[in-house]
């Protein structure tokens, strides 16, 4: 799939496929036509992909084919071991969770998972969890705090699910509770932002010692849609909206929201799985040694000034 802002490189990388196999076909020498173009394509990728409108990048945390939480968890551990269940109501699809090894230290992963196709996207509600997905979390980074492992989180979600049944069963209840419940853990926390983060969705395991941003992912109380459609009765507007929310990456690490940027590769982290998993391996490594280096009571600390100095405005 292409995205508008990308079809201009697309139609030079189809004309560059071309030369190469005239070169290959015939004795017609076009070597120097090739560098040059080879060179016009790299140029216009840095323009491209380093002046991303906020609405473009919004685009690129969507990319169907950028990975998702399972897919950096399998490349950047050892070994992996799900574990399912609230053990009140169910296992929820759209919030995973488990045990990995990372060099052999391990580490609590837990993260909202999409789906690639059709039927896994209706298995997984789109990223988007429902209470006992929260809940389920919540369990898991209690087993993650008994066994003093560290946990990571990894937030990909349009928002939690909206539907009369999650409300039944206490939807703004599940994630009150995590925010309350993350905020005491005496176990290092790193939350991570790989692809959206929409509102009290990606909140219910966004508390943490430090919370970082992938380059081209987006953080917001909501999305440009749902913004466009309250302020002006339409989606058509965006763009409008995306601009005002100020959600890419280096407008929350500007506004002191987060921590810092994971870079990705030119391109986005579809281009390159393993490139993007191993900035994102070596963030989390760096971050959780940091981390354990301190005490519990500070951490815990920290954590709750770090939060409570957002929004705080001194004359």
């Amino acid at each position: 799939m292409l995205l508008d802002f990308e079809k201009p490189i697309a139609e030079l990388e189809d004309k560059l496929s071309a030369m190469k196999q005239l070169a290959k076909d015939s004795d017609v020498d076009v070597h120097e036509a090739i560098a040059a173009l080879e060179s016009k394509i790299s140029n216009l990728k840095e323009e491209t992909f380093n002046n991303l409108t906020r609405w473009q990048r919004v685009q690129l945390s969507r990319h169907p084919e950028r990975p998702y939480t399972l897919d950096y968890i399998y490349e950047i551990t050892d070994d992996f071991i799900e574990l399912h269940g609230d053990r009140t109501v169910g296992d929820d699809k759209a919030m995973v969770g488990g045990l990995g090894t990372i060099d052999g230290k391990s580490y609590m992963f837990i993260g909202q998972q999409k789906g690639r196709n059709t039927k896994q996207r209706q298995m997984r509600n789109f990223g988007m969890a429902n209470p006992e997905g929260y809940r389920k979390a919540l369990r898991l980074m209690r087993i993650a705090e008994k066994f003093n492992i560290p946990i990571v989180t990894l937030i990909d979600t349009p928002g939690a699910y909206p539907g009369l049944e999650a409300e039944e069963r206490g939807q703004g209840e599940a994630i009150a509770r995590n925010l309350i419940e993350m905020f005491q853990l005496k176990v290092p926390v790193v939350c991570i932002i790989i692809g959206e983060g929409a509102s009290g969705g990606a909140l219910g395991i966004g508390i943490g010692d430090r919370v970082l941003m992938m380059e081209n992912t987006w953080y917001s109380v909501i999305s440009p849609e749902s913004c466009s459609s309250i302020l002006w009765r339409s989606w058509d507007y965006k763009e409008q909206a995306a601009e005002a929310l100020r959600l890419t990456a280096k407008d929350m690490l500007e506004l002191k929201l987060i921590d810092g940027i994971i870079p990705e590769p030119l391109g986005g982290a579809q281009v390159s799985y393993k490139k993007a998993s191993n900035e994102l391996k070596k963030v989390i490594i760096s971050e959780v040694a940091g981390l354990e280096k301190m005490s519990v009571e500070d951490r815990i600390s920290t954590r709750i000034d770090k939060f409570s100095q957002m929004g705080v405005v001194k004359e």
